[in-house]
């Protein structure tokens, strides 16, 4: 049986032989609500909204403390209409995460005045009156928030503030080992036996480590420890970006491979010296109708082949160790 034939493990669907983690389950809804924009608005109807006026989160007093207000969709809607505008506003609002029970939750600013949106900004004032709550600066108020609260509310306002100016974001490629193979993945669109390491964006209020843990979590359904930076890289392609390129490994026994289909054509572990042979080739090969395709590598140029070289490197200096 050929090494593709051993190795592949194509799926068809979300629908998963194992029972998949928590984290990942979680990973892979907020992919399908970033992803599919019909998904994304049926989740605002069951959803919740933290609201902002520039920038500034609602929060109410408690005591010492602050609390973080959450509106329902009909209770924004509600707000909207007493401000004489309609639930298109809600158009504006971003994803910014979600409970282990799919409650998906979202930022809404109804301050902004960006190119973005043509809408009005409403008065604080009288929108502080009515929701009984303050819009304060989050640096003023860190330290009476809880940790939860704080984080959700850092990535809410990092991506109302990036979704109001910029438009593109870090990348973060990754290869990921079980120690004795690592897992390489390709698109359609690369060239003819062509896997590389997994690759994708980074979120707005994302640390390289959440990164690189979503991403693994998204495109293969694995979760990743050990996390390593090993090098960075300007990418010029399509759009101009920062590439962060780490090293992850998964725990012996947890290596079952669930491919996200919207995202990879398919994904396989390869062992050192299949991928040592593939180093060693030279350009593209032709192939007669009836072979294999070879297991090609991203060239030297590309920081993935580095990842993929330091890899084989270590790995062959532990086996001349042991």
């Amino acid at each position: 049986m050929s090494l593709y034939c051993r190795t592949f493990f194509r799926r068809k669907s979300f629908g998963c032989y194992r029972l998949l983690s928590t984290y990942v389950t979680k990973a892979r809804y907020l992919f399908e609500l970033k992803e599919d924009e019909e998904a994304c608005r049926k989740a605002q109807k069951t959803g919740v909204f933290y609201l902002f006026h520039d920038l500034d989160p609602l929060l109410q007093a408690s005591g010492h403390r602050y609390l973080v207000p959450r509106l329902s969709r009909a209770e924004l809607e509600g707000l909207l209409g007493k401000f004489g505008q309609d639930s298109q506003r809600i158009e504006d609002s971003v994803l910014v995460g979600c409970s282990e029970q799919q409650e998906a939750w979202f930022a809404l600013d109804l301050g902004l005045k960006s190119a973005s949106s043509s809408r009005a900004s409403l008065p604080k004032s009288e929108m502080e009156a009515e929701l009984g709550g303050s819009f304060i600066k989050l640096r003023q108020a860190l330290f009476q928030l809880n940790s939860v609260d704080s984080s959700l509310l850092f990535t809410a306002q990092a991506l109302l503030r990036w979704h109001d100016g910029h438009q593109f974001c870090s990348k973060m490629i990754t290869l990921v080992s079980d120690g004795a193979r690592c897992l390489l993945a390709r698109q359609s669109s690369f060239p003819k036996g062509l896997y590389s390491a997994l690759a994708g964006f980074c979120d707005i209020g994302e640390s390289v480590e959440e990164t690189v843990h979503r991403e693994v979590a998204e495109e293969v359904g694995l979760e990743v420890e050990n996390i390593q930076y090993s090098a960075s890289q300007h990418w010029p392609f399509p759009n101009s970006s920062l590439m962060i390129a780490c090293h992850a490994t998964v725990k012996p026994g947890h290596t079952e491979i669930q491919v996200n289909l919207k995202e990879l054509e398919a994904a396989a572990w390869f062992s050192l010296d299949e991928v040592t042979t593939a180093l060693r080739r030279k350009g593209s090969l032709a192939l007669q109708p009836s072979e294999a395709s070879p297991l090609l590598l991203p060239p030297k140029l590309a920081i993935a082949h580095h990842l993929i070289k330091k890899w084989v490197e270590t790995r062959s200096c532990s086996s001349l160790a042991a």
